[in-house]
Parts: C-alpha cells; structure tokens; sequence
C-alpha cells in the first residue's frame, strides 16, 4: 500500500528516544512500529464496537422474549442449575467406584 500521508504529533523528548532506541534495538524502523500499533488499535476498536452492537442485540431479544411471556426469572434459572451441578456431583461420585 502507497504511504500517501504524513502524521505529525508531539510527544514528549524521553518518550521519543525510548521508543527510537527500541526500533533501533529491534532493528525496525520506528514508522512501521507505529504503523503496526495504529492497525492494531483500529482492529481492537472495530471489535469493541462489534462487540458492544452484539450485546446489544441480545439484550434487545432477551427483553422483547421477557415482554413475550418466554423468560424465566433469575432464581428460576439458578435453581435449575443448582439442580444441573447436583446431579452432576452425584454421577462424579458414582462413576469413581
């Protein structure tokens, strides 16, 4: 890809010779690095917002299903699962004989 623009941004002296030193060290150049992070930082971007527009459906159906009359409340579900852990224990234990 054709490197058509330039950034400009101030940062501070120490900062700057730390970083150049570690590009140096690594034997890079100091722009691909900063290339590198500003990818990294668009694709974690980019997937938080995905992220965050997923939850956000899901909350959108499960409230829509508890308006329907197809939810279960909390302590319906967590008996269920207290149920579901006990049994479980109980088939661990008989299967250690």
């Amino acid at each position: 890809m054709p490197k058509e623009a330039v950034f400009t941004m101030k940062l501070e002296f120490e900062l700057r010779n730390e970083f150049m030193a570690e590009a140096e060290a690594a034997h890079r150049p100091a722009s691909q690095i900063v290339r590198e992070m500003m990818r990294d930082y668009v694709d974690r971007q980019r997937e938080a917002r995905e992220y965050e527009a997923f939850l956000g459906r899901k909350v959108a159906l499960a409230r829509l299903s508890m308006h329907a009359g197809r939810g279960r409340s909390n302590d319906e579900v967590e008996a269920e699962r207290a149920a579901y852990r006990s049994q479980l224990l109980r088939n661990a234990g008989e299967n250690e004989v």
